[in-house]
């Protein structure tokens, strides 16, 4: 009688790797998770990803978890000091819905040269805003969950665009 090999696919250079994720701080607080919602998708050895958790991944295969304690160092860096700027109003993005203004605390979206960043909002303005340009989880040392869901072979296109597309990845 025939049967069928499935090959098991390891995490490895040009795969698509999905997974769900909690993320806690150094006193085991949430800060944030995707269960629930869709796992998150990246190509495997293209820098999606932070460089410490892929490589944590790396042979990994579905199904496998990982409890993974980065420092700072490894994962958003440590903070700096000075890292403030004043920033136009219009150009800050992710206002929560149903919230009207920026206020101290928020975290923003911001273009820049290197793409999209996060930055603290520390004091807003009428047409100016001052930011925290620093990531807002540098200097902190986190802990992600994270449980291995699906390992495919990238498509030539995800290769060449640099990133996963579909469920989780990057949409055109």
């Amino acid at each position: 009688m025939p049967y069928e090999v499935f090959a098991l696919t390891q995490i490895a250079d040009n795969t698509v790797v999905q997974f769900f994720y909690t993320l806690t701080d150094s006193d085991d607080t949430q800060i944030e998770t995707n269960h629930g919602a869709d796992p998150i998708a990246y190509l495997h050895g293209h820098d999606g990803m932070i460089p410490a958790i892929e490589a944590a991944l790396e042979g990994k295969s579905a199904g496998d978890t990982l409890h993974l304690t980065l420092a700072p160092d490894q994962a958003y860096g440590e903070r700096q000091e000075g890292q403030e700027q004043r920033v136009p109003l219009k150009h800050l993005q992710g206002l929560p819905k149903g919230v009207r203004s920026w206020k101290a605390g928020m975290v923003a979206v911001v273009q820049t040269d290197q793409g999209m960043r996060q930055v603290t909002v520390i004091k807003p303005g009428l047409k100016m805003v001052l930011v925290d340009t620093n990531h807002p989880l540098a200097g902190k040392t986190l802990t992600y969950d994270i449980e291995v869901v699906d390992v495919r072979a990238a498509t030539d296109e995800e290769i060449a665009h640099c990133h996963a597309h579909g469920v989780g990845g990057h949409h055109h």
